[in-house]
This record gives structure tokens, C-alpha cells and sequence, in this order.
């Protein structure tokens, strides 16, 4: 059975005081029913006011009172995507420079084509992944249109897009020093981007029939880091306007606490030094020569940096100092309870292959894989990763070359033993693992994500998207076969999502839900866990916090 084919149709939607729009109705093309649905799709909605000019390098800014997308004689047009954030290319996902727009704060939105429950639809608010570096929420129209017309899932899909790199996590003491004079905090843009969206849908997601009261947030790769942190801010700086019900983290976890407003101020004169902007300027002068640069000229000169990856910062408002202690302790998981979040969270066995293979270090030694790391995490927490890998400078048994090793120590600080500390101290704080959290292991792909990934790369990162999205629109899609493999794992994720109960195989931190490599459904007893929680002490323990804090 080939991909399936999809025809379109205008889909008019009046909604109240937003005015009117119009989207498609997507119908699938083989059948014979011509008034079958799949689903609507809505794209390119403008959730914010354009990062753009005085406001690059500024916090989002809602949307004002009275904002209209169209009126009935002249609805707006939302039928493509939304505007993509310069950025850097990677492997097979070349950007295409024509569709960059640093206005790109708009989402896509998939919606159920039957009549919404008298509650509303259930919503999976989802933030693309992509090292926070590059990505796109802009999948093919009908990308999900098997997910919602032949599955149990039954949800609208909103997809925000947010600024990224650069654009969306540079930080320092200049910008900090103008970002005062407005009120604000610096840095963490991308971040406050996908809160604005995840305020704009709670506000807003009746008038498309969703229920605001029934919110998931799930993120693949940096998304998934992305939940992370969205989480985290909900949890210690709680907003009326957002109820978080449920969040899935696929393919990523909460990492290492981020640097310092002062650790990021390296990373900020060593872009000054490559864009050649004085430093004798005052801070001023260079925020202005900064917002003046061309966007194509701000992303190429990334790759020439050292300090090249552009992530989060600890600064005390959306990101806690403390943050990580806070897990240690147990206040995550209780806050957790109390606000009666659940989540799910898992990993695919083979990640390193594509981690291993984002900025790569040039050259064989211990030295260009510690600064690679450097590159993304604070300085002592790369100290004592070295300790644990490579503490004599060698090269550890086991590994290929320093590039295999980087791309294995990658994938454990990003998913695999930070997923296993995470899970570990929201068990003692007191969630259930199998009921309040929900471990999953993925071993198995379809076969239609081959022309992305190469075969010997297995179950690496990105390849389970295809299970989850049902094809998602890669390559033919899933085969006939592979659906029946999948029904279990489709049904529970729906069922997640809308909020009733899940049957999810494997009680206690140890045991996890496992697609294993024959496609079969099992329970697997984690033999990593242990290399897990030794791995997230050394660099998360509340030891090395402290000792940390100190410098």
C-alpha cells in the first residue's frame, strides 16, 4: 500500500473575536466516500507580534486586545506554514533560505474533523526539537492527517514555531543591562516564545473547539527539553492563564542546570569578536550593531565559534537557580503531585548515532571533545564529565574513536542517564514510575524513515516519530504490518493525552515499556539505570551543585 493521498478543501471558521479565517478540510483521495474527513488543517496563525527590528533580542509580545485574524467579507488565509527562524543546516534538513523570517512566532494546528465533545477537544500543545539550534513546527499539510483519521487519537495538534539559536537564547550582561531598563530578564527568548503560544492556545483554543482545561505539552529532542523547562516554570512560577495536565518528553530530559548570566557572557564576547563589533563600545552600541547584522550573516557565523550552541540560561525567572536542587529534593516530584501532572518519558537505543553527529568535533582528542561539550554546558559540569569518561586524557575501552565516545557522552547527558536521575528523584519524591510516570523504551523503526536515517544507525533519535505521528509523513508511511504492531502504543498514547486512565506495562523506576527490536511489546528491567544515577550525581548531585555555586 503506497502513501496515502490527500485532496483539499477551503474550511471557513468563524471564531468570535478573533474574526474569521479560512484553512483546508483534508479528505483522503482513495475513498469512496467523498464526504469523508480526516481532519482540518490550520496554518501560519500569528500567536505574537514580530520579533523583529528593535524587538530582536526582546521578549515576545503578545498579541494586542482586539486583534483580528480577518472579517467575513475577507477572512484571513491560513493554508501554509509558519515563518522559519534562520538557522544553521543539518544533514537532509538543508534550510531553505527563501523561507526565512525572523517573524515566525505563529503556529500550525491540526483539528479533528468530527463534533467536538461538549468539553472540547483535548489538545497536544508540541514543540519541535532540533538542538534549539534549528527546526521547524512546518511538517506537510498532511503529515498527521493518518494520526487523526485512522487512529484512536482524537486531539487537536497545535504546533508553535519559536526563535532559535542565536535568535532565540543569546544572553549577556549588555543585554541584560538594556532588558532592565523594560522590565525584563535577557536571554531565554525562544523559551518565552513557547510560552506566549502555550498562553495564546489556552486563551484561545475554544474557538476552534478545544478545551483549555485538558492541555498536554509533549516536545521530541530539544522539544522535549523545551517540555522540560515549560514544566518547570508552571510548576515555580504557576500563570492562571495555563493548565498543564500532562507532558510528554520523547528523546531528550531536563539535562544539566544551565549556565550563568555570567557563563553566557563568554559566549557573547566571543560573537562580538566573530561579527567584528568593538568591545570598546558602549553596551548600547553593540546591542544595535547586533540587531543591524543580517540574519544570514548571524547564523553563518555560528559555525565558526566556539561556544557555538545557543541554550538556555539560569536566570532566576524563567529558569530557577536552584532548579536542579530542587529536583534532589523532591520538591519537583511533590509540586508534581499536587498539581496532579502527569508524564511520560522515554528514549530510543541507539540516540548516539544522531547526537554523535550535530557539530561533531574536528579532531581526535580528549581536548576538542571536551570543548564541544563546553560548548553546551557550564564549564565545571564539563569537568566532571571528563572525571567519569576520560579522566587520563585516553581513550576509554569500548569506543570507536573520540567522536563515538562524544556522541555516547552526548546522548547519556541529554536523554539516556539524566532520563534515569530525573525519573530516580521524582520516585523518592513520592510519584509512582508506571502511573504518575511513564518510562518507554523504543528498539524497533519503521520502515519508512530509511531515506532519513541510515539503516545501521537502528533505533536512533527522530526514527520513533514514525510511531508516534503514524507515519508522520515520512517516506510511504507506515506499512500495514507495522500498524498492527503499533495499535497497543497508539491506543495508550491517545488515551494519554485525552487524560483517561493508560494500561501502561511495568511498575517501579526499573521497569519500562519496551518496543523491542522485533517489534514485539514486552517489559524490559533497565540494565543502564545504575550508570544512569551514578552519571546524573556526578554532574546534578546537590554535592556538585553546591561545590559549583561556589566558583
Amino acid at each position: 500500500m503506497g502513501k496515502p493521498t490527500y485532496s483539499k478543501r477551503p474550511y471557513p471558521l468563524s471564531l468570535g473575536p478573533l474574526g474569521y479565517i479560512e484553512g483546508l478540510t483534508l479528505h483522503p483521495s482513495s475513498t469512496t466516500t467523498s464526504s469523508k474527513v480526516s481532519c482540518h488543517y490550520i496554518g501560519g496563525l500569528p500567536y505574537a507580534l514580530p520579533p523583529t527590528g528593535a524587538y530582536r533580542f526582546r521578549r515576545p509580545r503578545p498579541l494586542p486586545t482586539g486583534y483580528r485574524y480577518g472579517t467575513r467579507a475577507n477572512p484571513g488565509r491560513f493554508t501554509g506554514g509558519t515563518g522559519v527562524c534562520p538557522q544553521p543546516p543539518f544533514r537532509i534538513l538543508e534550510p531553505d533560505t527563501a523561507l526565512w523570517d525572523e517573524d515566525c512566532l505563529q503556529l500550525n494546528m491540526w483539528i479533528p474533523s468530527k463534533k467536538p465533545p461538549e468539553q472540547g477537544w483535548p489538545v497536544l500543545f508540541y514543540i519541535h526539537g532540533g538542538f534549539l539550534q534549528f527546526g521547524t513546527a512546518n511538517m506537510a499539510v498532511t503529515a498527521l492527517a493518518p494520526l487523526m483519521g485512522d487512529t484512536d487519537f482524537e486531539a487537536i495538534i497545535v504546533m508553535p514555531a519559536y526563535r532559535l539559536n542565536a535568535f532565540g537564547f543569546l544572553a549577556g550582561r549588555e543585554m541584560q543591562a538594556e532588558a532592565e531598563m523594560w522590565g525584563e530578564i535577557a536571554g531565554n527568548f525562544g523559551f518565552w516564545d513557547q510560552r506566549i503560544a502555550l498562553e495564546w492556545t489556552a486563551e484561545n483554543i475554544r474557538y476552534f473547539g478545544g478545551d483549555a482545561a485538558n492541555i498536554a505539552i509533549a516536545g521530541y529532542s530539544a522539544g522535549s527539553h523545551s517540555v522540560f523547562h515549560q514544566l518547570s516554570h508552571y510548576l515555580f512560577h504557576p500563570v492562571s492563564k495555563v493548565t498543564i495536565r500532562r507532558a510528554i518528553m520523547w528523546s531528550n530530559g531536563p539535562g544539566l542546570q544551565p549556565k550563568s548570566l555570567a557563563e553566557q557572557e563568554e559566549q557573547f564576547d566571543e560573537l562580538l569578536f566573530c561579527l567584528a563589533i568593538p568591545q570598546s563600545l558602549s553596551a548600547a552600541e553593540k546591542i544595535a550593531r547586533l540587531r543591524s547584522i543580517s540574519a544570514k550573516k548571524l547564523v553563518a557565523v555560528q559555525d565558526k565559534m566556539k561556544l557555538h550552541e545557543f541554550r538556555a540560561t539560569s536566570d532566576g525567572d524563567f529558569v530557577n537557580k536552584d532548579l536542579f536542587d530542587r529536583i534532589n529534593d523532591g520538591t519537583y516530584a511533590r509540586l508534581m503531585k499536587q498539581k496532579g501532572v502527569k508524564l511520560m518519558m522515554g528514549e530510543c537505543s541507539q540516540e548516539h548515532f544522531l547526537y554523535g553527529a550535530w557539530r561533531t568535533p574536528k579532531t581526535q582528542s580528549a581536548a576538542a571533545v571536551f570543548d564541544r561539550l563546553h560548548a553546551d554546558y557550564p564549564l565545571e559540569a564539563c569537568k566532571n564529565l571528563r572525571k567519569v569518561y576520560f579522566p587520563d586524557a585516553r581513550l576509554p575501552d569500548g569506543y570507536k574513536d573520540w567522536q563515538d565516545l562524544f556522541g555516547r557522552i552526548y546522548a547519556d547527558v541529554q536523554i539516556h542517564c539524566m532520563e534515569r536521575g530525573f525519573v530516580d528523584c521524582l520516585s523518592r519524591g513520592g510519584l509512582k514510575i508506571g502511573a504518575d510516570v511513564l518510562r518507554y523504551r523504543i528498539e524497533w523503526r519503521a520502515k519508512c524513515v530509511d531515506g532519513a536515517f541510515p539503516k545501521e544507525w537502528g533505533a536512533t533519535h527522530a526514527t520513533d516519530m514514525a510511531i508516534w505521528f503514524w507515519g508522520g509523513g515520512m517516506g510511504e508511511g507506515l506499512l500495514d504490518t507495522e500498524k498492527g504492531h503499533l495499535l497497543l502504543w497508539n491506543k495508550q498514547f491517545a488515551r494519554f493525552v485525552k487524560g483517561l486512565p493508560v494500561e501502561w506495562m511495568g511498575e517501579g523506576p526499573r521497569e519500562v515499556m519496551r518496543l523491542n527490536a522485533d517489534a514485539g511489546t514486552d517489559v524490559w528491567h533497565d540494565d543502564d539505570w545504575d550508570r544512569g544515577l551514578r552519571l546524573w550525581e556526578a554532574v546534578n548531585g546537590t554535592r556538585q551543585r553546591h561545590e559549583q555555586a561556589k566558583l
